[in-house]
């Protein structure tokens, strides 16, 4: 976890980013669709997604939990790494190439991606600041031009499987 957070938050929210990630798989999407991020400066109800794709480097099928907004017709994730200085391993891993698929909550997708930019990303950004405004705080701390990935579903596919 980045150095946006005091140690006892970063302790709590790699158990949480665990423990979240089971629950959503385990349950087929019934629980961890809608999450509390209040103690970290969220909403209460914050809608999560899974997002699969495989590891540039090993080729494992990865699965992170990510906050998503609808963005007009496509799924808006953001690779803030919660505002760290480096990219997220899953964005450098879609970046690679290889498949994507999402799921929320009981429903999964094949899906392609892209990266909106200039007027298109900044709109980006509004909308899911209005929709989790911790992204603001990540784009203030953060070195890096914090990427925005528009996710497109192509197909409807199987629930995620651990």
């Amino acid at each position: 976890m980045p150095s946006t957070y005091d140690d006892d938050t970063t302790a709590r929210m790699t158990q949480w980013v665990t423990d979240h990630r089971e629950s959503y798989l385990s349950s087929g999407g019934a629980r961890g669709h809608i999450m509390d991020m209040s103690f970290l400066g969220g909403y209460r109800y914050e809608p999560m997604l899974l997002l699969r794709n495989v590891g540039r480097k090993s080729g494992k099928t990865m699965i992170n939990g990510l906050g998503y907004t609808q963005f007009g017709p496509e799924i808006a994730i953001v690779a803030s790494k919660g505002g760290a200085d480096d990219h997220p391993q899953w964005y450098l891993n879609i970046q690679a190439g290889g498949p994507v698929a999402f799921q929320i909550a009981t429903q999964a997708f094949a899906a392609t991606w892209r990266e909106p930019t200039g007027d298109e990303k900044e709109e980006a950004w509004t909308w899911v600041i209005k929709g989790n405004p911790l992204f603001a705080q990540y784009r203030r701390v953060s070195k890096r031009d914090i990427p925005i990935v528009l996710l497109n579903p192509m197909e409807e596919i199987p629930v995620f499987r651990e």
